[in-house]
């Protein structure tokens, strides 16, 4: 039964939702319906369809008490908007439906699996959050929450577990067993990652505790998650608090990959290699699944908690996901490139190869803020260069910059130019794998963003603008002479291509 806060919060997005143009939105990266969304929950498929839900406050573009909201896509480019899924009704939710995964039952139903969050005071008199898990089922439109929940809490939790900080429930099937991994703080006052599992989904045993910080990576880590790949075992999560080290990481709300090998019945999971997931400025609370195709694919939120103040005024959404990405290992090494099927949205190609550039050029049909864009540079035989940087989004005094220099083996994206007229920070650099002053650049413009694919995957980096859409240049950039090839594409989204 849809309880009264759903129903109102249903009822808001249908009437309000609908007026905000097509064009105040991303062409094809994920955004509420209306109001506030950050991290992607239970992104999974349900009898086929590809699934995705959201933190979601449908009432203001600020953080509120957390619903669900929900969206669906055929092919991770255009999505559907469906009803909200859950609300902070209940007792035990009531200052929200924190995030959480999704699971299709052997019945053919489906359950979200989420943190219910009550916030109370402690023996001190400071209001603390206590953090439940709980479970709704339904229809892949209506969910009806279980009459157990919760169904996980902190008497379940291994010595010195926070049932503060015990939130993030990912949940996959593994034949007739369920598990989940939980993200929780430490009696060391820093991150882990717990593993259950459950005949059901709805009467849970702790396993084993997967990996922790030891203070290492930052404090609470949130947002977990744990599957195969390519022969090995990868644990990602996003740390919070955390410190820099080098040009790997950098400080407060950051992500981690680690790369290691699974021994269900030996070890568990030994830890082989570390790793930033994204280099860029805004990205955080990644989640994947396992395309029906065998692909693993991952989304995540497209923003950095510190800079969600900064705004455009009188926006009547705020938050998109990136551009889901399809994962591999590569050389010990986590690698992500944009799902194939933005191909399929390709416009005609606009080529140039050996482009000679010395100072400051530009190409004809090379415009555009909807755009696939692979640029490959390399040195004149013979010669180096100090710096090449490639300008997107630019026009007046509008300009966000991919800069490399190939004697530090470094990129930065620099977007202090991008429309964000906040103190905020607005530029990120990180190492690349040495290539003798050879790199390549594959950058997917959107209207509000840009994402950076660097050698093919190997790094990325993603970041959120609010350049007018009328500054639409692409110019590329020399100190000293280069050659450089170029690919792009317009990316066709419009009604004719829908059509």
């Amino acid at each position: 039964m849809t309880s009264e806060a759903l129903r109102k919060a249903r009822d808001f997005e249908a009437q309000y939702g609908p007026h905000i143009p097509a064009q105040e939105r991303p062409a094809f990266h994920a955004t509420p319906t209306i109001g506030w969304m950050n991290d992607p929950n239970g992104f999974s498929f349900y009898q086929g369809e590809c699934h995705l839900f959201y933190q979601y406050h449908p009432y203001s573009n600020e953080w509120g008490p957390m619903y669900w909201g929900h969206l669906k896509t055929a092919d991770f480019l255009r999505w559907d908007r469906l009803p909200a899924a859950l609300a902070p009704d209940q007792e035990y939710d009531a200052f929200g439906c924190f995030s959480g995964g999704a699971v299709e039952l052997p019945d053919g139903r489906q359950l979200l699996m989420y943190t219910g969050v009550q916030r109370q005071h402690n023996q001190e008199g400071f209001l603390q959050d206590i953090q439940t898990q709980c479970a709704a089922i339904g229809d892949g439109v209506d969910y009806e929450k279980c009459p157990l929940n919760p169904v996980l809490d902190g008497t379940s939790l291994p010595a010195g577990g926070s049932a503060v900080d015990f939130r993030d429930p990912k949940v996959w099937r593994e034949g007739d067993v369920f598990y989940a991994a939980i993200g929780n703080r430490t009696e060391d006052d820093s991150g882990a990652v717990l593993l259950y599992q459950s005949p059901d989904c709805l009467h849970w045993e702790f396993v084993r505790t997967l990996d922790r910080s030891y203070n290492q990576y930052g404090k609470m880590w949130e947002c977990p998650d744990f599957f195969p790949l390519d022969g090995r075992q990868v644990l990602i999560t996003s740390p919070q608090d955390m410190e820099p080290q080098g040009l790997e990481y950098h400080a407060g709300n950051g992500t981690l990959c680690l790369i290691g090998r699974y021994e269900p019945e030996g070890e568990g999971f030994v830890r082989e290699r570390a790793q930033a997931i994204d280099y860029g400025l805004d990205f955080y609370a990644p989640q994947t699944l396992e395309a029906p195709d065998g692909r693993r694919i991952m989304i995540a939120w497209m923003q950095n908690w510190a800079t969600v103040r900064s705004k455009p005024h009188h926006c009547r959404w705020f938050g998109q996901m990136t551009l889901p990405r399809e994962l591999s290992v590569r050389n010990g090494r986590l690698c992500q490139l944009p799902v194939r099927e933005l191909e399929s949205r390709r416009g005609a190609a606009v080529v140039r190869r050996s482009l000679l550039v010395n100072g400051e050029t530009s190409l004809p049909g090379v415009q555009g803020r909807t755009v696939d864009l692979t640029v490959t540079v390399r040195p004149m035989a013979g010669s180096s260069y100090r710096w090449f940087r490639l300008h997107v989004a630019k026009g007046g005094r509008y300009d966000t910059i991919i800069r490399y220099r190939p004697g530090e083996d470094t990129v930065k994206i620099d977007r202090t130019r991008g429309g964000l007229p906040f103190d905020i920070v607005h530029t990120r650099t990180f190492l690349v794998r040495p290539r003798d002053g050879e790199i390549k650049l594959r950058v997917i413009l959107d209207r509000f963003s840009v994402e950076l694919f660097v050698n093919d995957g190997e790094q990325a980096a993603s970041t959120v603008i609010y350049t007018p859409q009328e500054a639409d240049a692409i110019t590329f950039e020399a100190g000293g002479q280069v050659l450089v090839d170029v690919e792009k594409y317009d990316l066709l989204f419009d009604e004719e291509k829908e059509g």
